[in-house]
């Protein structure tokens, strides 16, 4: 079965690159977007990672709300939502856990000690993105810890021009949705400025939500060494019927509190660059059982991480070797999970050679990590590349990768419910083969991944009424195929946007010697994506999105979204359109995710 899939992922890029179309947006080229998180600085084409970026007009012309119904659009991804606008969400890549992603904004690291479920919180407004980098696969000897099976960076918009936009949406389940966004330049400093509140009365019982996001991002002396400031708060309060416990538990209401601040700057000499940074992410998280009656079981978490680092490149005679430390101290203070502190430390160290003409890159590297309550742990990895031509590249890479457990998985204690404090880290050995190609507008690519986990965590018992107890007693072997094309071209003087993507992931789960296990093997057996974000007139743009996916417990559904934007002036008034074939499915939990959803939207830009 895989080796047809892989069969027929190469046929379809052989196969469609043979056309090509000169492509004159002015759009920045895809092929030479530098990618902001790392050390060596690197344009699009030339790294040895399987690696996806959506464009600033690619996020306008989809037909997501939000960051976590775009990042669906994408072959590789798992964003099991709960309900409608983003409420709540998980993170997957490749197969892997919600705690084993790494989110990062503007190359800041803002995973959460407590639980992974935090780590959509932070989803900004698609109004302030500028880009968004996914990374897949082993990742931890770039990034560090929470890099088990890859990375997404949010890269929030750079010297915007000056303009005002206003906006106001409306729709089902009475949906009300008001922005603002402002930009605004100085002699000596500019300024990006939003505020949003969304708010639904819910698509079934106790479901509704108040959602408010406030964003800042600054940056001062521009002329000489200039610095940025970015600061982000998002408050959420939702009823969560049947989202954590059973379904059957349809009184949950949770209030989360997710805030970022961060400041940077960056200094180029002539062989030496380097980036410092320092930071605070806080989360607050209050989980009531019974919303009407919070005296029967309430969870208070609060945790907070300061931050900083040092990022570095030095260019020599020999490559470029990249190098940085990143130091951070969590605190945690929760009425279940007791008061507790971390120090973490990280050292990187890579370094990047090119030969055979600048043909073969080859760039291995290492990220040797402490952790006050976990000891030592060093993460090897390479990148291997290899050009053909100037628009065929054949690239592999193979790396150590590791989680450590979240205070949850450590400490959590229920009414069914235990945690361990004896756990050890996740660990896997993960590699991949890919084949990209990119030339005048087409790109594609096929990659062909493995890994293998030991120490998973899962929640095991002997006897029925015991406690479920958290255990590293897993091992399981991923692995997989990908295939993405994309073709962005120009007609009638405006950017056309088609792209299809496939998944195939086989889960081999070792067999455990215990009575009863909660661990579910869920990931996406096939996933097929396909987009097409099209405008052929001044007046009018319109976009199409189609998803397929079957689970390894055999579910299997389809969703069509659809969006249409009338351009009048300074205003544009669109109308989004989710799941219009009116399925029935659910992502996670057994919770049932929204039929036929429309959003209409109001927007008013003055520059």
């Amino acid at each position: 079965m895989l080796r047809n899939l892989i069969f027929i992922g190469l046929f379809g890029v052989v196969s469609f690159s043979g056309f090509s179309q000169e492509d004159n947006t002015k759009e920045e080229v895809l092929e030479e977007v530098v990618l902001s998180t790392q050390r060596i600085s690197l344009p699009f084409s030339k790294d040895s990672r399987t690696i996806t970026v959506i464009s600033a007009e690619e996020i306008k012309k989809s037909a997501a709300p939000t960051l976590a119904d775009l990042l669906q659009q994408v072959a590789g991804l798992d964003v099991r939502r709960r309900g409608t606008y983003g409420m709540q969400a998980d993170l997957y890549i490749r197969g892997g856990g919600f705690d084993q992603t790494l989110l990062l904004i503007d190359g800041i690291k803002v995973e959460d000690a407590q639980t992974g479920h935090h780590t959509l919180n932070m989803a900004l407004p698609l109004e302030v993105i500028e880009r968004i980098e996914i990374i897949k696969g082993p990742a931890a000897r770039v990034y560090g810890q929470n890099a088990f099976t890859g990375a997404v960076n949010i890269v929030t918009k750079k010297d915007p021009s000056e303009f005002l936009s206003l906006g106001l949406q409306g729709g089902s389940y009475e949906q009300l949705n008001g922005s603002a966004t402002v930009a605004s330049r100085f002699d000596n400093s500019s300024h990006l400025v939003h505020f949003s509140r969304n708010t639904s009365q819910g698509y079934r019982y106790n479901t509704d939500y108040d959602n408010s996001n406030y964003f800042i991002k600054s940056k001062f002396d521009t002329q000489k060494r200039p610095f940025e400031l970015i600061a982000a708060l998002s408050e959420r309060k939702f009823g969560a019927n049947g989202f954590y416990a059973s379904p059957s538990a349809k009184d949950q209401y949770e209030e989360t509190q997710t805030s970022l601040v961060g400041l940077s700057t960056t200094v180029k000499g002539h062989k030496l660059t380097y980036t410092p940074r320092v930071y605070w992410r806080r989360n607050q998280d209050e989980y009531v059982f019974v919303r009407q009656d919070p005296s029967i079981y309430r969870n208070l978490h609060t945790t907070n991480k300061v931050g900083a680092e040092v990022n570095a490149s030095y260019d020599s005679n020999y490559g470029i070797t990249g190098f940085g430390i990143d130091l951070a101290q969590v605190y945690l203070s929760s009425n279940n999970l007791g008061k507790r502190e971390r120090f973490m430390g990280t050292v990187f160290l890579e370094h990047r050679l090119e030969l055979l003409n600048n043909q073969l890159d080859i760039t291995p590297g290492l990220a040797a990590t402490y952790f006050s309550d976990f000891d030592f742990h060093v993460f090897p990895g390479i990148d291997i590349g290899y050009r053909i031509s100037n628009v065929w590249k054949v690239y592999a890479n193979a790396g150590y990768t590791y989680r450590i457990p979240t205070y949850t998985d450590l400490y959590y204690s229920d009414p069914t419910t235990l945690g361990n404090e004896n756990l050890d880290p996740e660990e896997a050995i993960a590699e991949e083969l890919g084949l990209k190609f990119n030339y005048q507008g087409w790109s594609a690519n096929i990659a062909l991944f493995n890994r293998d986990s030991e120490n998973l965590i899962d929640y095991v018992k002997e006897n029925e009424e015991d406690l479920w107890e958290a255990t590293n007693i897993r091992s399981l072997n991923t692995k997989g195929v990908e295939t993405n094309l994309g073709y962005r071209f120009l007609l009638s003087n405006f950017t056309q946007f088609l792209n299809m993507g496939y998944n195939y992931i086989e889960d081999e789960v070792k067999e455990l010697d215990v009575n009863f296990s909660r661990y579910s093997i869920n990931s996406l057996r096939h996933q097929f994506t396909t987009s097409v974000k099209t405008q052929f007139f001044d007046f009018l743009g319109q976009s199409l999105v189609w998803k397929y996916a079957e689970r390894t417990n055999g579910e299997k559904y389809q969703v069509l979204d659809a969006s249409a934007t009338v351009y009048l002036k300074n205003f544009e008034i669109s109308v989004i359109a989710n799941n219009i074939l009116n399925e029935e499915y659910s992502e996670t939990n057994l919770v049932p995710m929204p039929k036929g959803n429309l959003l209409f939207g109001l927007n008013y830009r003055f520059e």
